[in-house]
């Protein structure tokens, strides 16, 4: 399986492509889509779709996954945030993509262990998971974070593990470290509707 995951935001969107067709996950490119401060808002979502575009025709994803809408006390934050996630959604949906989405504390959690983690111990731990050479940027960091994160969900779907009874994430995460050979993520994309957890923005299923 190969997934485009997104941390979308409209001027800093983190992207990554991350696959496990070998059994172990590796990372095939993950970086940042910059939009400058002096851009219109309208310019920056047609270059984050374009951009998306470019990536999914290069690296031909299976499927999207995105970090679900997060709380935000300011409107025109949540305003903006959503018409990032829109652009998004709609470069994989153009491109026949099923998009799925993940609670940001379920993605800590998935990573590295607590929902309560900061952005430098999830740049570290995805680091330390796909052997990068180079410590990614926050943005590029939570991306990578989104597509392990379906792996993982996808693989404990494979083997009928509901997303509430898996192992503490920080068990998995030592495993990986220390016998990443023994990764077992899974070569064939599952519904989501088998993962309590995870949801699909084509309402496909719902928890």
């Amino acid at each position: 399986m190969r997934v485009l995951a997104i941390d979308a935001s409209l001027r800093h969107t983190g992207v990554a492509i991350v696959d496990a067709n070998n059994s172990k996950p590796r990372s095939l490119y993950f970086g940042t889509i910059h939009n400058a401060s002096s851009m219109r808002s309208s310019a920056c979502l047609v270059a984050i779709r374009d951009r998306l575009i470019e990536l999914i025709r290069e690296h031909e994803p299976d499927c999207c996954a995105l970090e679900s809408v997060i709380y935000v006390q300011s409107y025109k934050t949540a305003i903006v945030l959503g018409a990032a996630r829109g652009a998004a959604i709609l470069a994989a949906a153009e491109m026949g993509l099923p998009v799925f989405e993940y609670a940001p504390n379920r993605i800590k959690q998935a990573t590295v262990g607590t929902g309560a983690a900061g952005k430098n111990q999830v740049a570290f731990m995805v680091r330390a998971l796909l052997g990068l050479t180079e410590t990614p940027d926050a943005d590029a960091a939570d991306a990578l974070a989104i597509g392990l994160t379906h792996l993982r969900s996808q693989e404990g779907a494979r083997l009928g593990i509901p997303g509430h009874n898996w192992p503490h994430a920080g068990q998995v995460q030592l495993a990986w470290l220390s016998a990443s050979a023994a990764s077992t993520f899974c070569d064939q994309p599952r519904r989501s509707g088998h993962i309590s957890w995870t949801r699909t923005i084509d309402g496909l299923s719902d928890y």
